[in-house]
């Protein structure tokens, strides 16, 4: 596939997660709207559920298999230009015109490179500050010094339990007096501390530990790079900034009720927080990455939070988080596989139209129907089925740009020629097919009517022979640049008076060969059960026609033909 072919499948896979990433982030604003008068904690997994879901949602569209929906396909053919055309008119409109225009213009060509143009810059900056911050917490970790102290790990012990945390806690002491105490890492964790933290009182000591272990027990530093990382992908998002703040927010706020509830007074804890905050050095821009615990940007409403009574401080049960996951999954599942309309299109389909002898056929009209397309809508005064044409060049090749993947009916359209018919061509998504359609040679009838007076007898045979004449009748073929035949010199058939006497009437099948002289050839009797009178009258009126030469492409050729001689006896 083509560089450019690529190019639009990138852009229409980034559209659709991004219209995507909207509703869900739309769900999860408004679930946390409704559930502000619960705890942070409870908001905190609603939000880090969204931003799961967000992150896998590339993924999954990648790997489940294609959903459509009929009601969003119904709508936006509803609002296409095809459908503009359908109301004012009973001809089917052609969107495969439209699409074509829209695909080969050049302004939408740079459009498309435009955007992943743009995208891919500003991906590359919000990884790699992320990298950068990730790399400034593993430089500051290898020079820290680990803490032994017995008091310390006392309280880390005990802490541990209250917070129901398994894991091993490292607590680190930076070289520098005004570093800001955080914590990292998912399965060895970590807490820095500042270098005089060891001169610290044992309830500060215990503030500051209980916060930071609320963190690991929670784990929220996975959840903050998952955010991260979320936010490098959408960053264009503005609803995915919104969701990493408000998890950053929410965290600190359910670390805050987690310390409350160890037995912290909420004034005491403020006023701890407000002098670390005071004193300690900011590393919001150094250590973007890190879970810190006084971050001056959200401190006043924390303070707000803490010292207010009547705010639920619990946490949630296994049941409820349960409950969301499953929640989150059923809205993420459906969303991830469904196909949004323009999403899910094949690559090039293209060929070449031949006539019998291998040359061009330019102007034929190619027609790709889908009858299982998910955008038909008959109660919309649509067409029942997806239908796109276009038109052979001089050369004979044809092409269809991003058609919709799915099973077609392919129908190529020729003055002159016999309908060429696939029955079935699959076009996948994301890959070309190219194809050759030879055409055949177009049927052409002649029916004489020979008609004499007398008493027609066995009307209902008659009937019959002259319905299976018709049954038995075969298409003729044509081909490139045609000039059917044509009959010059007709000899009119004799009605026999054998068959006359015997009130017998029907119709002769006959099949011939029209030579490159213009003499019919071969001539055979095709319905065997006719009357024997009846078919020599008309082969020998027909073997004394003259036809004008069928020419292909300037060179006369031989075809076959078909003749009904109609006998008939008036009353």
């Amino acid at each position: 596939m083509s560089t450019l072919a690529n190019s639009e499948l990138a852009l229409t896979f980034l559209i659709a997660c991004c219209a995507k990433a909207t509703i869900l982030l739309a769900c999860a604003l408004t679930t946390v709207i409704a559930l502000r008068r619960r705890s942070s904690a409870l908001r905190h997994h609603v939000w880090a559920a969204a931003i799961l879901a967000l992150l896998v949602l590339p993924f999954l569209a990648l790997l489940l298999p294609a959903w459509h929906s009929s009601a969003l396909g119904s709508a936006a053919a509803l609002w296409s230009p095809a459908h503009a055309n359908t109301a004012s008119s009973n001809s089917y409109a052609i969107p495969s015109i439209i699409i074509e225009a829209v695909a080969a213009s050049p302004a939408f060509n740079k459009l498309v490179i435009a955007v992943l143009f743009v995208w891919a810059p500003g991906f590359s900056f919000v990884f790699l500050r992320l990298a950068a911050g990730l790399a400034r917490l593993a430089w500051v970790s290898a020079h820290a010094k680990p803490i032994f102290d017995e008091d310390w790990m006392r309280t880390v012990f005990k802490l541990s339990q209250f917070h129901r945390l398994a894991r091993s806690v490292r607590l680190l002491q930076c070289g520098s007096s005004l570093a800001m105490p955080l914590t990292w890492g998912i399965f060895r964790p970590v807490i820095v501390l500042p270098s005089d933290a060891t001169d610290w009182p044992e309830d500060r000591r215990r503030i500051v530990l209980s916060h930071e272990l609320a963190h690991i027990a929670r784990n929220d530093w996975l959840l903050q790079i998952s955010a991260e990382l979320t936010r490098a992908i959408y960053w264009f998002h503005p609803l995915v900034w919104l969701a990493a703040a408000q998890l950053r927010q929410e965290s600190e706020r359910a670390c805050d009720d987690a310390v409350l509830l160890s037995g912290i007074a909420p004034s005491h804890y403020a006023s701890q927080l407000l002098d670390l905050a005071r004193t300690l050095k900011n590393s919001h821009h150094g250590w973007s990455t890190a879970l810190a615990i006084a971050r001056p940007t959200n401190l006043e409403r924390r303070f707000i939070a803490m010292l207010n009574p009547n705010l639920d401080r619990g946490g949630i049960s296994r049941r409820t988080g349960l409950l969301l996951k499953v929640a989150a999954l059923c809205l993420l599942l459906p969303l991830a596989a469904l196909r949004l309309p323009g999403q899910n299109l094949s690559g090039k389909f293209t060929g070449t139209i031949l006539d019998p002898s291998g040359g061009a056929v330019p102007n034929a009209t190619i027609v790709m129907t889908n009858h299982k397309a998910n955008t038909c809508a008959p109660s919309l005064a649509l067409p029942p089925c997806t239908v796109d044409m276009t038109t052979s060049d001089a050369d004979g090749n044809f092409v269809f740009k991003a058609l919709p993947a799915g099973e077609y009916e392919m129908k190529v359209l020729k003055p002159g020629f016999a309908t060429y018919l696939a029955p079935q061509v699959v076009l996948d998504p994301g890959r070309d097919l190219a194809m050759t359609a030879k055409l055949n040679i177009g049927s052409t009838n002649e029916t004489v009517d020979v008609q004499a007076e007398g008493s027609a007898k066995s009307a209902a045979a008659a009937q019959a022979l002259e319905a299976e004449a018709k049954s038995k009748a075969t298409r003729i073929r044509i081909g490139g640049n045609v000039e059917a035949a044509k009959v010059i010199t007709k000899v009119q058939p004799i009605y026999p008076e054998s068959a006359k006497d015997a009130g017998v009437q029907g119709t002769v099948l006959l099949h011939a060969v029209v030579g490159m002289d213009g003499r019919p050839l071969q001539l055979q009797v095709l319905n065997s059960q006719i009357n024997p009178d009846l078919a020599r009258a008309a082969v020998e009126a027909v073997s004394q026609w003259r036809y004008q030469p069928t020419l292909l492409n300037g060179e006369p050729v031989e075809i076959d033909t078909t003749i009904q001689v109609k006998f008939s006896l008036a009353r």
